[in-house]
């Protein structure tokens, strides 16, 4: 299917590249040639057609998409509803007042699939794949896999092997071929995956990328950072975002996993206003550990250190210092590359409606024993594996974490908030290793709430549970930033000024 100019009816200008089904919809990764304009959702109809039908297409149904994720010819996915039960997916083109039919061809697994891949600096390439099953952690031994790399996995004679060099949870790392590294990989999207000696290869959809340069840079863009993955949390983002930037964060990586909130609009809102702020799609369900894993190597050539938190975890330093005079104080010598720092978990704290003001300035109460840490990092001094379990890495040889003291350092976790919020919690978990709400999986973890059970059902005290000490240290600081004339904090005004121009629109 290729383009033939602009003026004939059958010209396509976009193709599939690669078909992915997750649990609730279908990832559609278009393909451009150059030149040409990126489609837009309206230019799209999701077919669906009985698979063991003899007139297939005169019974099919139609449907419009979900939406278009991507900006550029390279990353755009279209999303489409899961088939109904017994029919197959198409898509159609609506061009030239033409309907032109894209066949999809094979559809892969989420739960089954290499789905992405990384250059590193040394040349080596980093698979991300889904369905190992190996245990959080630990690295096992590479010589039971073998890489593979290819244009067209379906003739395996004419596919590239080459040795695995380390393998943990789910992220391999393999010796690239010469001829791969010097190939246009762009042109031809050379695939690559990892193959279970004596079983087979995964299927896969990782065309690898570089993100980063092959020197480390002798100067960092910025000290502090943030990556974070999350869905459906628009609403909190720019209070979130805002703040930190006043303690000392300086750039923030959002891995965006499916979100359906209008959360562009939000961090666009951001970048206007000044604020270092990127989207990166990341479809991928329940894959927060090698989403950090991914966003390190992305980090790393212009962040000196990296927090990996969500959305509702809040640095708070009671000591009054910001986050980087406290890294240099803590660094020392450069041996120091994590920085593991208490969670304290805040409760409804009697609220039943979403706190006006934000989480914290609303959410006062807490428990009195600090539930887990998470991690500021280093990401050059990271081990090759990039093995992490979300609340901290393993380093290479010569570098130490040290456990911060929480007079000066402690992360407000705004854990267990009004109903209406944290009932959004029991469809999906994005951590691979913490089973979903609803499942009977692990119902003793921590990752659980004691005794609410796995149903969305509201406890009738949910509003006063988990409050066992009063902390209003970080409300009474944070209510010192607001405007002395309208009262309103930096994240209320700008929320305002939002509004006003979506009314204006």
């Amino acid at each position: 299917m290729r383009a033939t100019g602009d003026k004939s009816p059958m010209s396509l200008g976009v193709s599939l590249r690669e078909t992915v089904m997750l649990p609730d919809q279908v990832l559609l990764f278009l393909k451009y040639p150059r030149p040409a304009r990126l489609f837009t959702e309206e230019d799209f109809q999701c077919v669906y057609y009985p698979a063991n039908s003899s007139r297939p297409f005169e019974l099919k149904l139609k449907q419009p998409p979900i939406r278009i994720d991507g900006r550029d010819f390279d990353e755009q996915i279209l999303r489409c509803r899961i088939p109904p039960r017994g029919f197959n997916i198409s898509l159609d083109l609506n061009r030239h007042r033409n309907i032109i039919n894209i066949p999809v061809g094979y559809v892969h697994r989420w739960d089954s699939v290499s789905y992405e891949a990384v250059f590193d600096r040394d040349n080596t390439t980093l698979v991300f794949i889904k369905g190992l099953n190996l245990r959080r952690d630990r690295a096992y031994n590479p010589s039971r896999f073998e890489c593979v790399y290819g244009w067209d996995f379906r003739r395996i004679k004419f596919l590239l092997r080459s040795e695995l060099l380390s393998i943990g949870q789910e992220v391999g790392r393999c010796e690239t071929p010469l001829s791969v590294l010097s190939g246009p990989h762009r042109d031809d999207f050379i695939k690559v995956s990892i193959r279970l000696k004596g079983k087979g290869i995964f299927r896969t959809v990782a065309h690898p990328v570089r993100l980063s340069g092959p020197e480390p840079p002798a100067e960092k863009d910025h000290e502090m950072c943030i990556c974070t993955m999350l869905r459906n949390q628009a609403r909190f983002i720019r209070e979130w975002v805002m703040y930190h930037a006043r303690i000392g964060v300086q750039r923030w990586f959002i891995y965006d996993n499916n979100s359906n909130d209008n959360i562009e609009s939000v961090i666009d809102s951001l970048s206007s206003a000044k604020f270092n702020i990127t989207r990166h799609v990341w479809p991928w369900i329940k894959t927060q550990e090698a989403g950090f894993a991914h966003c390190a190597l992305r980090a790393r050539d212009v962040c000196n250190w990296v927090g990996f938190i969500d959305v509702d975890e809040f640095f708070h330093l009671p000591s009054g210092l910001i986050l980087h005079d406290l890294i240099r104080n803590l660094s020392g010598d450069g041996s120091v590359a994590e920085l593991r720092i208490s969670c304290h978990s805040f409760g409804p704290s009697g609220l039943k409606e979403v706190p006006k003001k934000g989480v914290m300035v609303g959410y006062t109460c807490r428990l009195a024993t600090p539930e887990r840490h998470k991690s500021i990092v280093k990401p050059e001094a990271l081990n090759s594996t990039l093995i992490n379990v979300v609340h901290h890495f393993h380093l290479r040889d010569g570098f130490e974490y040290v456990n911060v003291n929480r007079s000066m350092l402690v992360i407000n976790h705004y854990k267990y908030q009004v109903w209406e919020v944290f009932k959004d919690k029991f469809l999906r978990r994005v951590a691979t290793y913490v089973a979903d709400w609803q499942d009977t999986q692990n119902v003793g973890s921590k990752d659980r709430v004691p005794g609410l059970g796995t149903r969305a059902i509201e406890p009738p005290d949910w509003s006063g549970r988990f409050c066992e000490v009063n902390d209003t240290t970080l409300r009474d600081r944070v209510l010192e930033y607001a405007d002395p004339v309208t009262h309103l904090l930096p994240w209320q005004a700008r929320q305002q000024v939002t509004n006003s121009l979506v009314v204006e629109e």
